[in-house]
């Protein structure tokens, strides 16, 4: 092939790749974020609206399992990435569908939101590989960088189309029309995400040496040096934040009542406030190094929830949305470039399958207990401020692993990640681009 069809071909591929991430960001802010308010329309009630952005996750974990597999099966990470984006693009036709049909049982929400979570975790570490062999390294995490960018601002205009919508619109045609519109929207951005999929050439089908590990093997891996630790440190936060995160969005809509143009004020305060502090946070990175900046972040996220118990003044809401996101920011960038240093590419599927695997249990774990307190204690104002304070109390117990980390300085590099969420306290959840890496990975400092 000549180089100009070669220059033709990547320009086309970063077109694509540019308007899959667009399309998939759309239907996040506009459909995926209002799920909980959902299901509280629907009467299923404060503790299912909790459950609804967490529990599904433990099926969709099982899922995602079938990645590895399934890729050397079809024998391409494109076919499989597009066969889950696609289903993807229907779970959210069935939340539409789901809106308008009346007498449907409930129980389907979650098993909608189970296919969603499990077919959009199934792709993610085929994405991450594929993606890895269309980008030059020479321009990867420049153009991942931008692309995120991009990325970060279709989210929040999907999230802010969507509140405004909720909060204006049901005058005219009723509520469950509007999540019903904009949830069949966000199938079609989903669509023309996987449309782009779909145009993006692979010239490598797999690597040659493309080959899974095994759960122990992994294990026995990082037993052996700091990155153990790290998991564990890892696993232990997301268990503790989940006992409260999922509960913020009910307890704004279903306990205080808030207009829905009020709560979108106050989760995109702390998105937009995670936004910004990124590229000044990895500055600091560089200069203190990761490991400062996430035991820094991890004493500021132990307050968080708690924090919720003194003021439901919505200017004291929003401040601490703000300080939310910029240590959530911290944290996040922190424990990527601890813990993605290094993934070989011949591994990186398999490697990020089982990650997320663990990562979704500690959600399931978190949500599941919180619940459970939750429904122990009823759901009024003074139960939830419990729910609140043992989130803290357990984050506080968490940072006891972090002081145990081994001090392992790297030089800090570009890392991309997608925005898979937005939630209240945190601002968003996301898939980290590992492929926004060099292959050589960061290089340890003297």
């Amino acid at each position: 092939m000549s180089k100009n069809s070669d220059q033709e071909r990547l320009r086309k591929d970063l077109r694509a790749i540019l308007g899959d991430g667009l399309g998939f960001s759309l239907m996040v802010g506009l459909g995926e974020t209002y799920v909980p308010a959902f299901v509280l329309a629907l009467g299923m009630g404060e503790i299912a609206a909790g459950w609804i952005v967490s529990a599904p996750l433990l099926l969709g974990a099982m899922l995602q399992l079938a990645s590895p597999p399934a890729v050397r099966w079809l024998g391409s990470h494109r076919r499989w990435v597009v066969l889950n984006a696609t289903l993807q693009a229907v779970c959210c036709a069935a939340y539409a569908a789901l809106a308008l049909l009346e007498g449907l049982p409930h129980w389907l929400v979650f098993v909608v939101a189970a296919l969603y979570w499990g077919t959009g975790l199934a792709g993610g570490p085929a994405w991450n590989t594929w993606v890895g062999t269309l980008i030059p390294r020479a321009i990867r995490a420049r153009y991942l960088a931008r692309r995120g960018r991009w990325c970060q601002f279709a989210v929040l205009l999907g999230l802010v189309a969507g509140g405004l919508a909720l909060q204006h619109l049901p005058r005219a045609g009723g509520l469950f029309a509007v999540f019903a519109a904009m949830f069949l929207l966000s199938a079609l951005f989903r669509a023309a995400s996987t449309f782009c999929l779909w145009r993006q050439s692979e010239p490598q089908p797999l690597p040659a040496n493309l080959r899974a590990v095994s759960p122990g093997e992994l294990l026995g891996r990082v037993r052996r040096g700091a990155d153990m630790q790290l998991l564990a440190f890892m696993l232990a936060v997301q268990a503790a934040v989940q006992i409260a995160a999922p509960f913020f969005t009910p307890f704004m809509l279903g306990e205080l009542a808030l207009p829905y143009a009020t709560y979108l004020l106050i989760i995109a305060a702390a998105y937009v406030a995670k936004m910004l502090a990124f590229p000044f946070l990895g500055l600091l990175a560089k200069r203190i190094g990761s490991h400062r900046l996430l035991y820094s972040c991890a004493i500021g996220i132990v307050p968080l929830s708690t924090l919720w118990v003194f003021s439901a003044n919505v200017a004291y809401l929003l401040v601490l949305q703000v300080v939310a996101g910029v240590i959530w920011a911290g944290y996040e960038l922190a424990t990527l470039l601890l813990l993605f240093e290094r993934i070989d590419e011949a591994e990186r599927t398999s490697v990020l399958t089982l990650f997320n695997v663990g990562n979704a249990l500690a959600m399931v774990g978190g949500v599941l207990f919180g619940g459970l307190l939750l429904e122990l204690l009823g759901t009024d104002r003074a139960a939830y401020h419990v729910v609140f304070a043992a989130s803290g109390a357990a984050r506080l117990l968490a940072v006891v692993l972090v002081a145990r980390l081994k001090r392992v300085r790297f030089t800090p590099r570009p890392l991309a990640a997608q925005v898979d969420g937005v939630r209240p306290n945190t601002g968003s959840i996301g898939t980290p681009l590992v492929t926004s890496l060099s292959e050589d990975g960061p290089r340890e400092a003297p």
